[in-house]
């Protein structure tokens, strides 16, 4: 029998998600309490099932924390009134780019509960139909329980090791391939500031097609998704710790500009897309 599953939040990733695993006939209950009307237009098309209240959540067999890694701790909070008063506990996930040591306050607020907490760390795109690009990594003691959700459309490989190990495997990939974005949007807004753009371009075609290739395609992708990065970056420069940890912090400023920029003038993003672009 297929087990209940709340997706809390249907966001691009969050409604990705559940639209998987409602295509291999899971139930996906969701809650919509602050969510936009977009939201909730994403939860209808991927056929989740809204509740009103988090006792309905409770009641599932797996939760999935899929939020923006800043609002991961205050997600456990709100439900750990509902878990702790449940009778048959479920297990939680947590799949947001937090480190390690956040993963740690995670687990003391949901402690209390009874339940059982399973580290996740979600590597790829929004998971598509007929597309093995997403992952979501689980580690714990209790992972195995949470990679049931593997006989219904997703990719769940389980790290051996406890509570974290997920985080941090994210903390460094995401460290490397958002690190790097960050670094050469930057360098490709400077070459547009000294006049240097289509030398860049040039360059960087006959030097590091690959490179170049990876940036014109990566880089347009990421002004929606600026503002959940900011948090992300934080994150991951407490995982590096000192002297790594400040390159981190000043990507998560460049990211905060960028979705600042993104919802006002669109000036910075202009010129970025039209490097990506080739105009």
């Amino acid at each position: 029998m297929a087990p209940v599953v709340a997706v809390i939040a249907p966001g691009a990733m969050g409604s990705a998600v559940a639209a998987r695993l409602v295509q291999h006939g899971v139930e996906v209950r969701t809650s919509l309490a602050g969510r936009s009307p977009a939201s909730a237009e994403r939860a209808r098309q991927a056929g989740m099932r809204a509740v009103d209240d988090d006792a309905a959540i409770a009641a599932c067999d797996i939760i999935l924390s899929i939020i923006p890694p800043g609002e991961a701790v205050t997600l456990a909070r709100r439900f750990a009134p509902a878990l702790a008063a449940a009778a048959r506990k479920p297990v939680y996930v947590d799949c947001n780019a937090v480190n390690p040591a956040t993963m740690a306050r995670i687990a003391d607020v949901l402690a209390p509960t009874g339940c059982a907490l399973v580290d996740g760390g979600i590597i790829g795109p929004p998971p598509q139909p007929d597309r093995k690009a997403t992952r979501i990594y689980l580690s714990g003691p209790e992972a195995h329980r949470a990679a049931a959700l593997a006989k219904y459309g997703l990719d769940m490989p389980v790290l051996d090791g406890p509570v974290g190990k997920a985080s941090a495997l994210k903390m460094s990939y995401a460290g490397v391939t958002k690190g790097f974005t960050a670094l050469g949007a930057a360098m490709m807004l400077a070459a547009a500031n000294g006049g240097t753009t289509e030398e860049l371009k040039r360059e960087l075609a006959t030097s590091q097609p690959q490179l170049l290739a990876w940036l014109t395609r990566g880089v347009p992708g990421m002004y929606s998704k600026a503002y959940r990065w900011v948090a992300e970056m934080e994150e991951i420069a407490g995982f590096v710790g000192e002297p790594g940890a400040a390159l981190y912090e000043a990507a998560a400023r460049f990211y905060d500009s960028i979705a600042e920029d993104y919802a006002g003038p669109r000036a910075k993003t202009a010129r970025l897309s039209e490097f990506c672009s080739g105009g």
